[in-house]
């Protein structure tokens, strides 16, 4: 589908440049979370109608993350999705991770150092560098979410791979505009509400078999089931084999507004919605005088820039003086041109 055409199918007010914050969802997907809620106001649906749309978006993350269906599982937030990877490592591992990385996937590091598991932060510019022999996991964010710094995921997937470390990354500011195989990694979190244009509660991740091996799935519950049906009450244990062993029991409506909304993405193809976010932020780099780059989130500093945004009804996110703007597949360059009007005037 052209992204000319998949337009229309989103309603955002002019000005919308904040996907870093959360994404817009597109009416297949506004139109069904409506449809279900009304069913559930008055008790005319069964939950196992919502729940298909949790498979659904399994399948769709699957496709667009280049990874099987059986590699993935589904959660509510990506350090929730980090946290068993996290508590897989041995007492004494040593995990790398970027100075000014998000703190989901950062804090669940952080808290295994109780038991002896040693945090090293450094610049995210010398991360491939500081993988040595010691080094039994690197943990980035593919895209930083502070000011859309792409990292160099394949320089850092051989560095751990010349040194056997593990590799754990959080695309939640990736996956939806930046193609990448995450069966390069051995886990892959991300939350859907941004650049996936899901409601927030949902989140996925792959995890690669010989990691699954080291893992322990502590938050099991009956949807972790080999058959979630049959695993409602009572012993033994009984969970899938595959990577649903660590899946969380869904938030049905947070589902079926995902689904249409990846399926939707995998359709347009990530490679153009890539070229088209892109495009746009270059557009507005070289608007304001600052040369191109390779993200479609970029940050700027422009004096007065919070409230000259504000006054043209431009949404992007603004801190300590930077503008942070993000630019998606509903963007515009009307939504750009808006922009950079109001931070001239």
């Amino acid at each position: 589908m052209e992204i000319e055409h998949a337009q229309k199918l989103w309603q955002p007010q002019p000005g919308w440049l904040n996907t870093a914050t959360y994404g817009l969802p597109p009416d297949p997907a506004w139109e069904a979370l409506q449809e279900a809620l009304a069913g559930w106001r008055v008790g005319r649906m069964a939950w196992e109608s919502w729940d298909i749309a949790t498979a659904r978006t399994r399948a769709a993350f699957a496709r667009l993350a280049g990874v099987a269906v059986g590699d993935v599982a589904v959660g509510s937030t990506a350090s929730q999705l980090v946290a068993p990877v996290a508590a897989a490592l041995p007492a004494g591992a040593t995990v790398v991770v970027p100075e000014v990385e998000f703190t989901s996937n950062l804090f669940p590091w952080l808290v295994q150092e109780q038991r002896g598991v040693r945090v090293r932060t450094v610049p995210l510019a010398g991360l491939v560098d500081a993988i040595d022999a010691g080094t039994d996991l690197v943990a980035f964010s593919l895209v930083q979410s502070s000011d859309g710094t792409v990292a160099p995921y394949e320089e850092i997937v051989a560095a751990a791979r010349a040194h056997d470390a593990l590799v754990a990354v959080d695309a939640t500011q990736a996956c939806g505009w930046l193609p990448f195989d995450a069966s390069r990694a051995d886990a892959v979190v991300v939350a859907a509400y941004k650049w996936l244009m899901a409601p927030r509660g949902v989140a996925l991740a792959y995890y690669a078999p010989e990691l699954r091996d080291r893992m322990r799935p502590d938050a099991a519950c009956w949807y972790a089931g080999a058959d979630p049906h049959a695993a409602y009450y009572g012993p033994p244990l009984r969970l899938a084999e595959d990577a649903r062993r660590f899946d969380i029991s869904p938030a049905w409506f947070s589902w079926v507004g995902a689904a249409p909304a990846l399926e939707l993405l995998a359709e347009i193809g990530v490679p153009a919605v890539q070229a088209h976010d892109v495009a746009l932020a270059n557009r507005f780099l070289t608007g304001l005088g600052r040369p191109p780059g390779d993200s479609a989130i970029v940050t700027v500093e422009v004096p007065g820039a919070q409230e000259k945004l504000e006054r043209a009804g431009v949404r992007a996110a603004v801190r300590a003086g930077r503008v942070r703007a993000s630019f998606h597949l509903y963007s515009t360059t009307d939504d750009v041109d808006l922009a950079l009007d109001a931070l001239a005037g």
